[in-house]
This record gives structure tokens, sequence and C-alpha cells, in this order.
């Protein structure tokens, strides 16, 4: 039986390959297992209670979630076999969000992992009207219990029931709602139907090479967004047993304890990676540092599937058991499959991790089209480093006069929910505007070469796409973020938050003793910087070049506003905080 809604990859699970550790969570310092047969039971324990509280096909239940956790995915079946709407919201954003969301979307209960969250959603909770109840999967003092609707689906159980709400559930029908971040304006709410979701799992599961029942994978990109949680029905329907990290700061640990085959990730958590892991090489000294180097040097040059030559394979070979190997050592030893998609990839960072045997696919698409409208494959020359792979299957992709990527095929979304001008705006057709600029080459391989909306001229009439300039920036070990600006203006400038972790190290070794909080004014500093930036201009045209920067005295994180829950730049948020530092650029 192939899926074609989304209860259907457990159930497949359960039949074809079903495991003792298919979800595996960490409480207290310990990891707890869940079976596939228990995550199936619970699940219909859930459906169970929620049939009993009067939940009717079509209801939207809310879940949000700090750290990915088996409750999640338990809860998550449990409403899509009765019908039920899964409308993920993200952690970080605020009260004043989900009142508009929960609102918006008429959601009727709502699970929580944590006080934390839970207070920001009970701060608004009497302004929605649909909201019954709010459940969390902590202990919260005052607050019902997920393990309550366990208990008492447990004993209300009547599988005659659900299976009865499981066959009237269409591929057709809505599954989720996901609202966009918000990154500009108000946000909308992307409807996605079960086909839309299951199509994308079964076109881009053919792209990676699984050893079912054989493999693990460890899971920490929020799963409310689109992508992890496509990610996880993948592992499911191809038995790759999953652990969910603790957090963002512990997933070097958890890499060590889980030592997975299989991981995603956003590109500026592999920036970091690649940052601390080089940093590392320049606390070497003498023939082990001159070693390091070479080994990064020759890793830098990697094209897939031996086209270097020989005499490269055998530098190669050398270059990982001398020191490259160490690198797969760090995050856990058998890591050799890394799917990046979000944002940008530079092209080193998919050179050097698939040089050490990480091999890195990366993937473009977005919230709309469930995501994956393109996937590189490690396997029969479908890899190519700096394009974001070939279409996925089923997917059909023209390329607009302008340049714009237009998408057509099933996992193009519903549309926005109660938003029908705003899905009219971005239809022509069938065919659904990214808002991506982007090319085919000739071997059938899609490269991005800026988002459409994040395009400006120059006073002079330039054109600039800042992706492209900040992704070769971003490669100075000083610089953690950029934002390059300019529009309407007689030059490209950039406001640049520094790497403060590498900084400090910096800073020792230079014997500078000024506070950390202060360094963005040294001027040793800031000619460093410039040093990096002459460098890679040399890469662009001449309108393109960053003429001059400013530097921020603190960072860039979710948490303040500045950037995504997956790391992107808020540009509009930054660009109102830094406004004095743009004005004194330009004055």
């Amino acid at each position: 039986m192939i899926p074609t809604r989304l209860f259907d990859f457990l159930e497949f699970a359960k039949n074809n390959h079903p495991s003792d550790n298919v979800l595996n969570t960490k409480y207290n310092g310990k990891w707890q297992s869940l079976s596939t047969h228990d995550y199936d039971l619970k699940a219909n324990y859930i459906s169970s209670s929620l049939i009993s509280m009067g939940v009717k096909p079509g209801d939207k239940i809310a879940m949000i979630s700090s750290t990915n956790r088996s409750e999640w995915s338990i809860i998550d079946m449990g409403l899509s076999q009765i019908g039920a709407i899964n409308v993920p919201l993200y952690p970080t954003i605020t009260s004043k969000d989900y009142l508009y969301i929960l609102n918006h979307s008429e959601c009727k209960y709502c699970f929580v992992s944590d006080l934390e969250v839970y207070e920001k959603v009970f701060a608004v909770k009497e302004q929605v009207k649909s909201l019954k109840n709010i459940y969390s999967f902590d202990n919260i003092d005052k607050c019902s219990n997920w393990r309550e609707l366990i208990d008492s689906g447990q004993e209300s159980l009547d599988i005659s029931i659900i299976q009865e709400q499981k066959s009237k559930v269409k591929p057709e029908d809505l599954a989720t709602i996901i609202y966009t971040s918000g990154t500009t304006g108000t946000p909308k709410g992307v409807m996605l139907s079960h086909s839309n979701i299951v199509s994308n799992v079964l076109s881009t599961s053919n792209r990676f090479p699984f050893e079912k029942g054989k493999e693990t994978a460890l899971s920490f990109l929020p799963i409310c967004h689109v992508f992890e949680r496509v990610v996880l029905y993948s592992y499911l329907y191809n038995g790759i047993d999953v652990y969910f990290a603790e957090s963002l700061e512990t997933i070097s640990d958890n890499l060590k304890e889980v030592k997975p085959e299989i991981m995603t990730a956003v590109p500026r958590l592999l920036e970091k990676v690649y940052d601390k892991i080089y940093s590392k090489g320049e606390e070497l000294d003498g023939l082990k540092q001159k070693l390091f180097y070479w080994a990064v040097e020759i890793a830098l040059k990697y094209e897939p599937y031996n086209n270097n030559g020989i005499l490269y394979s055998i530098k190669l070979a050398l270059a990982k058991k001398l020191i490259l190997s160490k690198w797969q050592e760090a995050l856990g030893g058998n890591l050799k499959l890394i799917a990046s998609g979000s944002a940008p990839l530079q092209a080193r960072l998919a050179r050097v991790f698939t040089a050490a045997g990480m091999t890195i696919v990366e993937g473009y698409g977005l919230t709309e089209t469930s995501p994956a409208i393109s996937l590189n494959d490690m396997r029969n020359g479908g890899l190519k480093i700096g394009t974001v792979g070939k279409l996925v299957d089923g997917v059909e992709v023209k390329i607009a006069e302008d340049g714009e990527i237009l998408c057509k095929g099933p996992n193009v979304m519903m549309g926005y929910y109660k938003e029908e001008e705003k899905t009219k705006e971005v239809m022509s057709g069938d065919f659904f505007h990214t808002g991506d600029i982007g090319i085919i080459d000739s071997d059938g391989f899609l490269k991005i070469t800026d988002r459409k909306k994040e395009m400006f001229k120059t006073s002079g009439g330039k054109y600039i796409a800042p992706a492209v300039i900040e992704g070769e920036m971003k490669q100075s070990l000083f610089i953690e973020q950029i934002m390059v600006v300019g529009e309407s203006k007689r030059m490209a400038a950039a406001i640049i938050q520094p790497n403060f972790e590498y900084i400090e190290n910096w800073m020792k070794e230079n014997n500078i003793q000024e506070k950390i909080g202060e360094i963005y004014r040294n001027d040793k500093l800031i000619n460093e910087i410039q040093k990096d930036i002459d460098i890679h201009n040399e890469k662009f045209a001449q309108w393109e070049k960053i003429k001059k920067f400013e530097l921020t005295s603190d960072p860039w994180t979710i948490e303040n506003g500045l950037l995504t829950p997956t790391m992107k730049l808020k540009r509009k948020a930054i660009k109102s905080k830094y406004q004095h530092l743009i004005n004194k650029i330009y004055t």
C-alpha cells in the first residue's frame, strides 16, 4: 500500500518495518524510546479522546513546542486520522502573534511544550473565543496535561470508530495550516492537503540512499517548519529511527551520543560548525597546522564522482585519513548525509563536508510547495555543487521572463487560508510564483540566484542581488551575519554583526584588552574585516562591491526578532533597528 494520507505513513511503517525505537526523546537526562506499535496505539488514544471531546473533521488544533519531541508526532498523527487540522506555530513568536493566528485559524485546542510557551498562550486565551483549553507536554501547575487525553482515550478506545473516521479522510482534504513567520507584514496561513505533503515525501525519498531499518537520524530543526516535518514523515516511511535533539545548544553532545547517519541542517548552522573547526586549526602550530590547512585546501577543490582525477583522489584519501576524518568524528563518527535547505548554501561548505565523507545534498522549496521543488541526489550523477538539484518527480518549473521561478505540481498549496486575493496574487493558472530568481542549466540542475523581492537598484540604476554578496562575505571568520543595503543609494554597503566568539580568540592572540562589547569600534578589527571584504569584493562587478560597512554591537538572534526561526535575515526588522548606522554610511 502506497501512502496517500499522512497517517498512512504510520500504518506503512507498522506493516513494513516496525521498530522498537522509532521515536526517541530525552527526559531528565535519559533517552526514552517509543516503538512503532506504541506510537500507533498512543495516536489512537489521542484520536479517541478528541472524538469524545467533540473534535470534528476540519477543526483546527494548534501545536507549539520549543523542542522536537515524541509527543508532537503522536498528537500530529492523532489529529490527522480523524480529519482535524494541525496548526503548528513557532515557539519564538510573541503573544500578539499567537492572538492573531489563534483567532484567524479559529483553533479549538492548543498543545504547548513548556511553561514559557504556556504563559504566552494563556496571556491571550480569553481573547480567543474559539479556544476551549490548553494542554501541555511538561507538567505545569493549573494546566491540563496531554497525558489526560492518553488516559481517557485508553478507556474510551473503540478502534472501529477511528477506522471509520480514517476512511472519511480524503487525500485532497486539508491537513495543516502553516503560518509564515511574518518577515514582512501579517503572517499568511498556507493550506496544505494530505496529498500535497504525501507527494513530496514520496518524490524526495527517491533521492536518498536510505538503508531501511539500519539507520538513525538526529532531528533538531523546528518541527513546525514544513521542511523538518516532511523529513520526519520520510524517516517514518523509510524505516529510519529518529532521535530528537534536546536543544540547539546540545546538538554537539547529542550527535556524539546518538551517532546518527543522517540529519538535516540550515546553512547558518553548517557555517558555524565549519568556522568552529577552522578556528581549531588556527590554534595548531608547526607541521600540524600546515597539514590542517593543506587538507582544507584539498577539500575546497572537491568535485563529485572523482571528476578531479586520480592524483586528486589520492591526495583526498590522505587528507581524510590525517585530518578530515576527525571532522566526521566530531559530529558523531557515522554521519554520512546532511540535507540542507531553507537558505542558500555556500559551495565551499558543500565541498568541505562532502569531501570529509558527510555528503551535503542541498534542496530548494517553500512552505507553499510542501516544500521541495528540487533536490540533489548523492547517487547516479545527481549531485552538482552550487545548485539545488534536479526537479523532484511530478514537479514542473518554468522560468518567467524576469527570471522568476514558477512551479506547478501536486505539491503546490491549496491556497492561503481566508486570503483568496493573496492566493490569486501568487498564482498564474496552476503555476505558483516562488518569488525567487533562478536558472535551469543544460544538465537540468536548478540554481537560485536571488530573491526577487530582495533585489534592489542603486541610484545609478544597477541591480544588486544581496543574498549572493552576503553568502560570499560570510566566508570571513570575522563576520557572523551581514545584510547588504543600498536601495536607491549611490553604492552598495553593509551592516555587519561581528563573529564575537571568533573575535574573542583573535583578541587574545593579538593581546587586545578591549571589552568584547566595545570591540566593534576597534580600528584593528575594522581593518581586518576590510581586508576580507576587499578579497571577496573581487568576485563582483564594480557596482556590487561593498564600499562601506558598519558593525553592530549586539548579536542578531531569533529571540530579538532579527532572524527567522530558520536563521534567515528579517531584513525589515534589521533595517529598522540599525537605520542610524545606514544613515551614517550614506551621510
